[in-house]
């Protein structure tokens, strides 16, 4: 479970979230909405530690654990997933090279072995066949020429290795045409378990008809203003978010 307390955070002197509370429980997939300049990215990079943001109070509990006082690699290996909005491109680090360095390198941190050759191939070939990703995008350069929607399968083939506890999903729909995004949400929805939970960060409904969430958020000026059940997107979807845009944060 992650619950998250007063978070108060600012960059470069500018206060974007003020007092955010919010609670995902285990197995739960919770979604947060709201207009531009809500929030809400912040808030993912915050919760995987990303640099240049200031914690001025609050705390983020991961199974009563503080994770604000743990470094990113450290978050990491404690269960925290971060699907970016626009995952970024790696020249010259091939991305099986990437996959196996990554998931040895949280398994020695949680004190297990690291997998062999042969067991690491396998598990890579057999997440990869459900995300329809062909073995010529395994040999590549990370993200190195991938399209919109490769980039995002990848990063669900990255999640499905790893195993979190807590995903964080940034505008995952973000640039995806319809086949994309139903193959990207199958194979979220097929990582959906009692023990593991999701916060998933989109503006449309689109990607709510594919991974339908158990509560939904509303997120303005840097709080959550208003929760409700998955009957609540479709309510943003046709009003928009002209109620909740006075005075934005950014």
């Amino acid at each position: 479970m992650i619950e998250i307390k007063n978070l108060v955070v600012a960059i470069e002197d500018k206060q974007i979230l003020n007092g955010l509370n919010l609670t995902v429980n285990d197995g739960e997939v919770a979604a947060i909405m709201g207009p531009n300049g809500s929030g809400k990215s912040t808030l993912s990079y915050v919760i995987a530690g990303k640099e240049d943001y200031d914690v001025l109070d609050g705390e983020i509990l991961l199974d009563g654990e503080n994770i604000l006082e743990m470094s990113p690699d450290e978050r990491a290996a404690s269960g925290v997933f971060l699907a970016f909005q626009y995952p970024l491109e790696i020249p010259g680090v091939g991305t099986m090279t990437f996959l196996k360095a990554t998931l040895n390198a949280q398994r020695r941190a949680r004190g297990e072995g690291e997998l062999t050759t042969p067991d690491f191939i396998r598990r890579v070939n057999a997440a990869a066949e459900k995300l329809e990703i062909n073995k010529d995008m395994l040999k590549r350069a990370l993200n190195v020429g991938f399209s919109g929607g490769e980039k995002k399968r990848m990063e669900i083939l990255q999640m499905a290795l790893l195993e979190p506890k807590f995903c964080v999903l940034d505008e995952t729909d973000s640039g995806l045409d319809i086949d994309a995004l139903r193959i990207v949400s199958e194979g979220v929805n097929a990582l959906r378990a009692q023990g593991r939970s999701f916060l998933v960060i989109t503006h449309y409904q689109r990607l709510l008809n594919h991974i339908v969430p158990d509560v939904v958020h509303v997120m303005s000026q840097g709080r959550i203003v208003k929760s409700g059940g998955k009957e609540l997107a479709l309510e943003l979807e046709a009003s928009g978010y002209a109620e909740y845009r006075t005075g934005e944060a950014a």
